[in-house]
């Protein structure tokens, strides 16, 4: 391989992370305000989003001009086929992160009176070792750890459906809790989201190792 394509690859692999680990940082936070409810925290995190969305862009096109000026092939194919991929996940991630900050800003209007809660806590501990173990696979290049991380998603489902039968429930007594409640639903969707997209990012590892794609697959 060419000294020059193979230092294009190497920084690409350093602006994924990059990438990856101020990902991970909006997972923390959105963690915390979750638990908090603060509206200031809320609210500086969705505008933090567009420096997500700028890292995302400049990383596909960096991707993409690689493609198009050294054709490469095999492995470094498919290591650039997986980054454009991951790098779509992780954004996706930031805006889920985003997503749960306005439910939690839609929520700060309608609490006052309403006694029910939810306990996020395990599911975003859940999700942010997933994120983390995912984004440690593609630096260690290791299948064994990313096939973990595939598995994993099942406790983040689980979680997820006892969410949704709690806030079913919780309607059913209160009707006139509706939005408030269904809300409070949302979050623990969007939590579910980023444990798919997770789980993504942990099957383009595996593929870009192995080259096989195990996405629908039994593991």
């Amino acid at each position: 391989m060419p000294k020059h394509l193979q230092r294009e690859l190497d920084n690409i692999k350093k602006r994924i992370l990059s990438l990856g680990a101020n990902v991970e940082e909006r997972v923390h936070k959105v963690g915390g305000i979750i638990e908090s409810r603060d509206i200031y925290d809320a609210n500086r995190l969705i505008k933090e989003d567009v420096e997500i969305d700028d890292q995302e862009v400049e990383i596909e096109e960096e991707c993409l001009k690689i493609l198009a000026l050294h054709q490469p092939v095999a492995v470094d194919l498919r290591f650039l086929i997986a980054v454009i991929k991951i790098n779509n996940d992780l954004e996706r991630i930031a805006d889920e992160a985003v997503n749960v900050a306005q439910r939690v800003l839609t929520m700060a209007k309608h609490s006052a009176d309403i006694d029910f809660t939810l306990e996020y806590t395990p599911m975003v501990e859940k999700v942010a070792v997933m994120l983390k173990g995912s984004l440690d696979s593609l630096i260690n290049m290791d299948t064994d750890m990313a096939f973990k991380i595939v598995i994993q998603d099942d406790d983040v489902d689980e979680i997820h459906t006892e969410a949704y039968r709690r806030v079913k429930a919780a309607i059913k007594d209160h009707p006139d809790w509706v939005s408030y409640l269904v809300n409070m639903y949302l979050i623990s969707r969007h939590l579910e989201r980023i444990g798919d997209h997770t789980t993504n990012i942990a099957e383009e590892v595996i593929y870009m190792i192995e080259g096989e794609i195990v996405r629908h697959s039994e593991y």
